[in-house]
Parts: structure tokens; sequence; C-alpha cells
């Protein structure tokens, strides 16, 4: 555990800054934002008001992919269902049920590009190896065709689309159960644990995945060298032979 930590350490010192000023904008601005303005803009205004901090941050993250991509086409859905969410009207609680089904919305883009076989899972991680590696994107792609690897991709994108629908259908149940300043609270500690406990899964089911294929294409190579063996010495075996007087 204590190698596994320290091999993990320069991950997390390269992005604990950025994780940290995205959950500041995500959770403790809205948080803050909603508690100051209750009064002043009721409940329904104020809810409106915290959500201003995540909308523009999704705004700065597409501005700053300067391409359209899976991952920037993502971002987009995500604003325009956000934005759709907080100009439809009703109440406070209906306004929060609205802000979930964003993220039910997306859960179902995963699950319905998995079942027509173009799972998200590999656009969007295509799409992160050409910004960070752009060197291993062309062997990533090559893959693409390959049976094994597409039923890791689609399972992938099952699961985060059933983990994104689970999600939803926590937060509504929070959302009638819970004070809207102790949903604001405890929200984001569920999103968070939720997406950490996907990432994790993805990371350990796709080492898993590399290493059954490893292993798959290690006994292939000796069952095709146990193969080649017999014919080698079948061809050899005349040259040894006595001549006959």
């Amino acid at each position: 555990m204590a190698s596994r930590v320290e091999q993990a350490w320069p991950a997390i010192r390269r992005n604990g800054p950025g994780i940290a000023l995205e959950a500041g904008i995500n959770a403790v601005l809205p948080f803050a934002i909603y508690s100051l303005t209750d009064k002043s803009l009721g409940d329904v205004g104020a809810l409106i008001a915290s959500s201003v901090p995540p909308i523009l941050w999704s705004i700065v993250q597409f501005v700053r992919a300067r391409r359209i991509d899976a991952f920037s086409l993502l971002i987009i859905t995500g604003i325009a269902l956000s934005l759709l969410a907080l100009l439809g009207g009703g109440g406070a609680k209906f306004l929060q049920l609205r802000e979930n089904l964003v993220t039910g919305v997306i859960g179902l883009i995963f699950l319905t590009s998995a079942l027509i076989g173009r799972p998200l899972i590999y656009h969007l991680a295509r799409a992160n190896m050409m910004r960070s590696q752009p060197s291993q994107a062309a062997q990533f792609e090559a893959n693409r065709e390959n049976p094994g690897f597409r039923r890791v991709m689609t399972m992938m994108t099952l699961v985060w689309g059933f983990g994104l629908v689970v999600r939803t259908v926590i937060a509504c149940v929070m959302v009638f159960s819970m004070s809207i300043q102790a949903y604001l609270a405890a929200s984001p500690i569920v999103g968070y644990v939720t997406m950490g406990a996907l990432a994790g899964w993805t990371f350990w089911y796709a080492r898993r995945a590399q290493r059954r294929g490893e292993a798959r294409r290690a006994a292939e190579a000796a069952a095709n060298e146990a193969d080649s063996e017999p014919a080698s010495e079948e061809t050899a075996a005349p040259a040894t032979e006595p001549v006959a007087p």
C-alpha cells in the first residue's frame, strides 16, 4: 500500500491544485452564494445565483479546449442543459430536480452510445490522449477494431452510464428529503464520491484488461513458437541422415 501511495503521489501533486480549484468552484462557491443571497433573493433566485460559478467554469473549460471533440461536446451539452434548467421556471425543488437531470441525461448519452456500438469512453479517452499524449494516440486508435478492446470500451461506457443514472436517482431523493442548504452541502460530496468510484473502477478495470491482453498475447506467441519447432526439426532431419552407399 505504501508503495502504491508513493507511486501515486506525483499524480496527486500534479492534479491536486486543479481538483481543489474545481471543488471550490463547484461546491464551496455555490453553497456560500446561496447562504449569502437566500434572504434577499429567495430560494429560487439564490439557487440560480449559486449555479452561475459552475456554468462559467464549464464555459472556461470549453474555451481552454480550443477544439471540437467528444470531450468539448460533452461540456457543451452540460452547459446547454444547465442553462435550460435555469431558464425553465418553477419552484426551488423543481429547479433542483432539473439541475440533477443534466447528469441523468449525460448518463443516458453514455448508455445510448454503448448500445449503438460507439462507446463514448473511447472517444473521450482519445480526445484526452490527443491533448496529453499525441504520440500514443495513433496506437490507441489502431486498437479500435480489436474485439477485445471494443468490449473493454463498451463495458466502461455502460458502467459510467449506469453510475451517472444512479447518482441522479440518489440526488433526486435527496432533493425531497433534505433542506436546500443541506442539499447544497451534501450533493457535491455524493457527486465527487461517485466520480471517484467510477474513475477508480475504470483505472482498475483498464489495468486488468491490459494484463489479460498481455498474458493472452504471450500465450499465443508461445503456442506459435511451439508449433514452429517440430517443422524446423523435420526440415533439418534429412541433412543428418547417413547417405546410403
